[in-house]
């Protein structure tokens, strides 16, 4: 091997970890041969600026790019700032990645509010003893065990999954013609083992998000949440937003099969960790039924993607979706199902539907909104006339994307503002109690409110020119309000809101409330006909209800008529798994939703264009919002 050919070792601290390397490759990408996660909301393409790395000995790389000359510093550039995206190895080399370029512990949202169900799942076992071949009755074994389970419970005209069939005379003869057969849908046996298992049954609901998943290790003999497991979502690497994902699948050669197989990565490793919790054998859970976004869902079941990121987005399929788990490669039973909820549309998906399911809003006959707050926010409408969904691509903001020292929900993130009102400094809470990173969707809204709310930016978003030098200052001409001073933060550096992460926060939060406003309309309704709003996963667990109506997100109703109903999507799968009933539910409920596309209705324009305001155009929209 030519010495311009040999391996190059890259040492990432301050973890340690290392890999063996091709020269040319990115730093981005030798981390994750090392086993290292850098952020990277734009999938590698130089865009977003967060995958900043130290390297000392810049020998070792490629010069820098165009893409770093725009987004680090002269100042960071001396310091041996670089992007790991961009920056390609030469030769051996050390990587420290800064605290703020870690993908971290999440606090994620894993439940939610439950509604009560009768326990009636699709998957059963059921024990037989079967009568021995004999010279007179040589009746073949898959007869005689599909003639046992009609005979003892009705059960008729059952099939069988192939590879167990090919299994079926070994294990009952090494059973001793005692078995137990797991069922599906009282239609198919997809697993059989020796003697009495039917006191172990095990199923799996997954919320396949596009940031994070969580499984539910559920028990199906009592209803009961037995193991609970959580993970990032591995593709995060290829892109924090869906379009940039599938973008990777249209250019990489073989990027679809790289997108499944990170997903199926992610749900094993939070499936196992919720049977390791519980002390169960991934063997033992034989079904799992998942809830996640459509682009998700196709990523999952390997389904080409590429028509949902183009007009008219088009999804594959929309019915209820099911295969064998050893086809997908998850570690659960080899026979076992894997189910997806039914989707609406090509931004409205199972989630959504799992949302629909587990808050009980298509029950009630006064108008409610459910928002789904996330870079694509489902807001669905639910009224005695039917019930309406849209999507709005709400950016990526509340999950700290586009803002200049945002990052997601992890240790270290600021997740509570608020401003003393002479002062104007700022009081904060952050997520394990440690020192400052940046912070997280809920702080930028509670941040912009406070700012508003003590007249530091106007209605329009901008900075009023009321200089100070502890808290609102002019950095290289542009106004931006200092949060945390460097002394107190974990990075060494001042933690600032921009005048770009206000404008970044207007948008996301216009788009969501003119969602909100258009769904109303079409259905001749007023801000004031609203009974309840519903507001789902983890942003709206930490969302403070008063300060999202300041910044004009939600409709300005009576406090106590906003509800955070946690996890939804992770319950819905949950009812689906565990009840026939919910799963037929859950199939009404995909036909029944309808769904408005935002870009093709004519109000859209203007409604956004208002909701750009603080808390909008037309202060009559909130009465109750004043400044401080």
């Amino acid at each position: 091997m030519r010495a311009s050919e040999d391996p190059a070792t890259v040492v990432f601290e301050p973890d340690g970890n290392n890999a063996m390397v091709k020269q040319g490759l990115s730093l981005l990408d030798a981390a994750l041969t090392a086993g290292n996660r850098i952020r990277s909301e734009c999938g590698g393409n130089g865009k977003c600026g967060k995958c900043r790395v130290l390297v000392e000995n810049q020998s070792a790389l490629t010069g820098p790019t165009a893409h770093e000359a725009r987004l680090i510093s002269s100042q960071e550039a001396d310091r041996g700032v670089r992007l790991a995206c961009q920056a390609r190895v030469k030769s051996s080399v050390v990587v420290l990645v800064p605290p703020e370029s870690r993908v971290g512990q999440r606090k994620m949202q894993v439940t939610g509010d439950e509604r009560p169900m009768v326990l009636d799942p699709t998957v059963r076992k059921i024990s037989v003893v079967l009568p021995r071949p004999t010279l007179t009755d040589v009746k073949p074994d898959l007869e005689r065990l599909t003639d046992a389970l009609r005979d003892a419970h009705g059960l008729d005209g059952l099939g069988i999954d192939y590879d167990l069939l090919k299994r079926l005379p070994r294990v009952l003869r090494e059973a001793g013609w005692e078995v137990t057969a797991t069922v599906w849908d009282d239609a198919r046996i997809i697993a059989l083992e020796p003697g009495d298992t039917s006191a172990s049954l095990f199923g799996a609901a997954v919320d396949l998000g596009t940031s994070k998943i969580v499984v539910h290790l559920v028990d199906l003999l009592t209803g009961e949440t037995r193991g609970v497991g959580s993970v990032e979502n591995p593709q995060i690497v290829y892109g924090e937003d869906l379009l940039t994902r599938v973008s990777y699948t249209v250019a990489e050669g073989g990027g679809l099969e790289v997108m499944q197989g990170q997903a199926v990565n992610g749900v094993n490793e939070a499936l196992r960790e919720a049977c390791r919790g519980a002390g169960v054998d991934t063997a033992s859970v034989y079904e799992a039924v998942v809830a996640g976004n459509t682009v998700m869902h196709h990523f999952l079941f390997g389904l080409e993607p590429r028509h949902l990121s183009v007009s008219p987005f088009t999804p594959a399929v929309k019915r209820a979706l099911s295969t064998e788990a050893g086809r997908l490669g998850i570690d659960m039973n080899v026979g076992g199902i894997v189910g997806a909820l039914p989707v609406v549309a090509g931004f409205v998906g199972a989630d959504a539907v799992a949302d629909i399911l587990s808050s009980g809003v298509s029950e009630s006959c006064e108008a409610t909104l459910l928002l789904d707050v996330g870079t694509n926010t489902e807001i669905i409408l639910s009224h005695s006339d039917g019930i309406t969904s849209c999507s709005c691509a709400s950016g990526p903001a509340f999950e700290g994307g586009h803002i200049r020292h945002g990052m997601k929900a992890v240790t270290g993130a600021i997740e509570r503002v608020t401003l003393d009102p002479a002062s104007h400094r700022a009081t904060y809470e952050t997520i394990g109690g440690v020192r400052p990173r940046g912070l997280c969707g809920s702080a930028m809204i509670d941040a912009v409110a406070e700012l508003w709310r003590h007249g530091l930016i106007d209605g329009t978003g901008r900075f009023k020119q009321i200089l100070d030098a502890q808290t609102l200052r002019l950095t290289d001409g542009k106004t931006e309000f200092v949060l945390v001073q460097e002394d107190e933060s974990a990075t060494g550096r001042d933690i600032v809101v921009t005048q770009r992460d206000v404008n970044e926060v207007q948008r996301a939060k216009a788009a969501i409330y003119a969602g909100c406003s258009l769904l109303l309309k079409r259905r001749q309704l007023a801000d004031a006909d609203i009974a309840g709003i519903l507001v789902a996963g983890a942003f709206g667990r930490n969302l403070d209800p008063e300060n999202a109506k300041t910044v004009g997100l939600v409709p300005d109703v009576p406090t106590d008529r906003i509800r955070f109903v946690g996890n939804a999507a992770i319950t819905g799968a949950k009812m689906a798994l565990a009840s026939k009933k919910a799963r037929e539910e859950a199939a009404d409920l995909s036909k029944r939703v309808g769904y408005l596309e935002l870009s093709a209705d004519p109000l859209f324009g203007p409604e956004y264009a208002s909701a750009l305001f603080i808390p909008h155009r037309d202060p009559a929209r909130f009465p109750t919002v004043k400044p401080g």
